[in-house]
């Protein structure tokens, strides 16, 4: 999966991600509770007003949430962190060809629970990354066992 992924800069869960191979997610910087993804807004990531849709903007944040949350060498093989519930502030449209980047931070972690925000910035092609900052998306999780 290539399009997902950066020398040097890997995750299992990138392996069978096909909704994040899809959307051409590169991941820029992975740590413990951190990551930085991007992606270009491509014309079917569009809503009819010509915008990126909503959808497009919360599922490549979804991702990077997915990525700060699952450490890249689990201690843990037999559990996973996924969303327990998350909140979404859409503060201005992006467009096609724009370039998106999330940057996804835990804010705080208690037994099996964890709060993370995630900024999300678009700027146009060319332009100094990460720039205007476009929605703020903030996810809770919760650590389960792995089926």
């Amino acid at each position: 999966m290539a399009e997902t992924t950066i020398p040097g800069v890997s995750h299992p869960i990138l392996e069978n991600d096909y909704a994040s191979e899809w959307m051409g997610i590169e991941v820029l910087a992975l740590s413990d509770g951190h990551a930085t993804v991007r992606m270009t807004l491509r014309q079917e990531m569009l809503n009819g007003f010509g915008m990126a849709h909503g959808g497009m903007i919360f599922a490549f944040a979804d991702s990077a949430f997915a990525l700060a949350c699952n450490p890249a060498s689990p201690a843990d093989l037999d559990s996973i962190t996924v969303a327990a519930g998350v909140d979404i502030n859409f503060l201005k449209p992006a467009y096609q060809g724009q370039v998106i980047t999330a940057v996804a931070d835990r804010r705080s972690s208690a037994g099996r629970s964890g709060l993370y925000d995630i900024q999300i910035f678009a700027a146009d092609p060319g332009a100094q990354l990460p720039g205007e900052l476009i929605a703020e998306f903030r996810g809770r999780s919760r650590t389960i066992p792995k089926k």
